[in-house]
This record gives structure tokens, C-alpha cells and sequence, in this order.
């Protein structure tokens, strides 16, 4: 037999870059469980209760809430193929490379990418996504609450109020933040979201969850033409996941459903509000520690996302070599930039399940360490004692 075909035996990581996060434990255990058919009793249960599940977590009780068999950019494309038609004009947020891929898909639907623009690190301003609306036809306003690219927060509660003074629809990019941060989908007024799996719900990727409102479906149904694809067509997904009359569509990724909706589970137990502080309050410890080796952060504190910190790389240290160290030296992945930012900035993941304090402090030990080695001028064990002060420091005020 050729030797070459052995059993897999993946390396240990912790995956503290862009995404994916590690798995839950408990959502690979869910996984192994026994494939049902598309049409068995059991499998719709696991399906109603998932939708029961993204509910809760995107705070909606919109009725078309389910995820879509793919990565968040099948969830992107859904969303916008789904609701833009040749000759609609859209207006898209660009600051940053998932802002750019937004306009892109816009464009390839056939409809017209008016782009808000602004420099990369920095959030969309209210008043520019205005001055667009004012001067254009659009009726869709497509925003990402979480650029991945950057680790902007993009605050929505402006913005909103004026999207929906102009008649228009609101679309948001939630695949880093859902899970992740504070995210209030009908409190914000947000009439289409979608996001992922693997990320801040400590899944494999592969899924994406969406949700659109009464006023997103209505423009749907109202469409002139047919969606440009087949496999995305909100029309035909909705008739197998919705109601009591259930037609084919494609045939689902069943194990993945069992994983998504575990996941969803932890979640529910922990309860979302303290899901969003986990993040944050392990998000400010990393921070703590590399303002404590003189790193510089890309995105000023009021705008900065959470599960994702941007990290400007020092002058004379190489991207690779560090990238290279960590993850050969200590198993730890971390994220270079994307486009204009690639060899600049370093990317950090605090999400979901790496969301905890042992893992901010072993990358933190690790990284300085692999900085020493390069060349910076970094004290070890510095990063590590001021992250510890900050979590002794919540500590206390917890008990007091």
C-alpha cells in the first residue's frame, strides 16, 4: 500500500488571525454525529432550531433568518444578488477590502456602486453616506460593521436613521462581529444582514447566516427579473427552510448544520450580552500588552473592532519572518494586511473560543519573544504584566 495516504493529522494551532478561530470542542462532537436525508423529520427540528437560535443571536425576529450553505462571501452575494437588479444604484461604504468586494458584487449584479470612501482605518461618516443618497437614485445602502481588513468598528445607529429617512434599505457586513460585538439587527433598523461561521460562533467555515426583514423580502418578491443565481436565490431556500409545504433545493451540508447549530447553543447558554463582554474585555487585554512592547494600533480607540486589533508593523521587522516564527516556534497564526496594507499591519483575532485570557497571554509571551529575537527593542515579559494588571484590575472591580 503507498505509505504516502496516511490518516490526516492536522498540527496543532491557535488561530489567532483573521479568522477562522478555533472550533468549539463542542460543536466537533456534534459534527461526528450520524448524517440524516434533506428530508427527514429530525433534520427540519434541527433547522427550526437554528433559525430559533440566529434570531436571538442577531436580535431579530425577522422571519427569513437561516444560514446559507457557504462562506460569509456566499452570505454577501445572497444578500446583494438577492436585492440589487440591473440599473439599481447602491450606495457602499469603502474603507477598507471587504468594502471593496461589496461595490464589486454590486457592479457584477449589474447595478451601480456609488462608493463613500475614506482613509483605510477609519470609519464611513454619516453625513458622507447622506451627500450620496441626495445626489443619486439608491435605494439600498450597504455598509460593514466590522471591517476585517482594517479592525474598524463602524458605528450604525446614524447612519440608519438616515438611510431610513431617505426610503432606502440597509444592508450590513457582520461576519466579524456577529457573536462577536454589540449588534442589535431591528433595533438598528437593518433590513439585511449576513455573516459566518467560523469566527466570532467558534465554527468551521462553511456557513452563513443571513437575516432580511419584511421590507428586504418584499423588494425580492417585487423583483423584475430573475436572481442572477440559481443556488443563492433567497426565493427557492426560502421554500425549503419555510413552512410546512418544503421543496428541494440543493441538498445541505448536514454535519455543518449539527456544528452551527451547537455553537449557536453555547452561545445562547453564555447569553449574548456576555458574549459581547468576553470580547471586548479580552480585546482590551491584548491591547494593554502590545501598547506595553511600544507597538502602534492602526484604528483610533472609539472605532476600534473588538475581535479584530490592527497592528502597525515596527520599522526593520519583517512581516513574514515574525508570521513565520510564531506559527513554526509557538503554533500561533496571526494575519498579515490585505491590499494596500499587506507587509504593514499585522492582524489579530480575539474571537470566540480564543477569546480567553491564557490565549492573550501566551500570544503575547510568544510575540515578544519573536520580536526580541528580530531585532526590536522589547523588554520580555513586560506585554504579559500589563495584561495581567488589566485582568487583576477587572478582577478586583468585579468584587468591590
Amino acid at each position: 500500500m503507498d505509505r504516502r495516504f496516511g490518516e490526516l493529522s492536522p498540527p496543532e494551532r491557535l488561530l489567532m488571525g483573521p479568522g477562522p478561530a478555533n472550533v468549539e470542542p463542542r460543536v466537533l462532537r456534534a459534527m461526528a454525529l450520524p448524517v440524516v436525508g434533506y428530508f427527514d423529520p429530525f433534520l427540519f427540528e434541527v433547522m427550526e432550531e437554528i433559525k430559533e437560535l440566529l434570531r436571538y443571536v442577531f436580535r431579530t425576529r425577522n422571519e427569513l433568518t437561516l444560514p446559507v450553505s457557504g462562506t460569509g462571501s456566499a452570505g454577501m452575494e445572497a444578500v446583494i444578488y438577492n436585492l440589487v437588479e440591473r440599473g439599481d444604484e447602491v450606495v457602499v461604504g469603502v474603507n477598507g477590502f471587504f468594502g471593496a468586494r461589496m461595490a464589486e458584487m454590486v457592479e457584477r449584479a449589474g447595478g451601480k456602486a456609488i462608493g463613500v470612501k475614506t482613509s483605510l482605518g477609519k470609519p464611513i461618516a454619516a453625513e458622507a453616506v447622506e451627500e450620496a443618497l441626495k445626489n443619486s437614485n439608491a435605494k439600498l445602502v450597504a455598509l460593514v460593521h466590522g471591517e476585517t481588513s482594517t479592525g474598524v468598528l463602524q458605528n450604525l445607529e446614524k447612519i440608519s436613521r438616515i438611510v431610513r429617512s431617505y426610503g432606502a434599505l440597509l444592508v450590513v457586513d457582520a461576519v466579524t462581529t456577529l457573536g462577536g460585538c454589540e449588534l442589535e439587527v431591528d433595533k438598528l433598523g437593518i433590513d439585511a444582514c449576513y455573516s459566518c461561521s467560523q469566527k466570532c460562533l467558534s465554527c468551521p467555515p462553511g456557513l452563513a447566516p443571513i437575516t432580511l426583514s419584511e421590507r428586504a423580502m418584499e423588494k425580492i418578491r417585487e423583483r423584475k427579473s430573475k436572481v442572477q443565481s440559481w443556488y443563492l436565490d433567497i426565493g427557492l431556500i426560502e421554500k425549503y427552510w419555510m413552512g410546512a409545504e418544503r421543496s428541494y433545493h440543493h441538498t445541505p451540508p448536514v454535519s455543518m448544520l449539527y456544528g452551527l447549530r451547537e455553537g449557536l447553543r453555547v452561545v445562547y447558554e453564555q447569553g449574548i450580552e456576555r458574549r459581547w463582554e468576553q470580547h471586548r474585555i479580552n480585546s482590551e487585554a491584548l491591547v494593554a500588552g502590545l501598547e506595553a512592547m511600544n507597538l502602534e494600533l492602526l484604528v483610533e480607540k472609539e472605532h476600534r473592532l473588538p475581535p479584530l486589533i490592527a497592528v502597525k508593523i515596527p520599522d526593520g521587522i519583517q512581516d513574514q519572518a515574525v508570521r513565520k516564527q510564531l506559527i513554526n516556534e509557538y503554533g500561533i497564526e496571526i494575519g498579515g494586511g490585505l491590499g494596500e496594507l499587506k507587509g504593514r499591519i499585522w492582524r489579530i483575532g480575539v474571537m470566540g473560543v480564543n477569546a480567553r485570557e491564557k490565549n492573550i497571554i501566551y500570544l503575547l509571551s510568544s510575540l515578544e519573544k519573536v520580536l526580541a529575537a528580530e531585532g526590536y527593542g522589547v523588554k520580555l515579559g513586560k506585554a504579559c504584566e500589563a495584561a495581567s494588571i488589566f485582568y487583576n484590575g477587572l478582577v478586583h472591580r468585579q468584587t468591590t
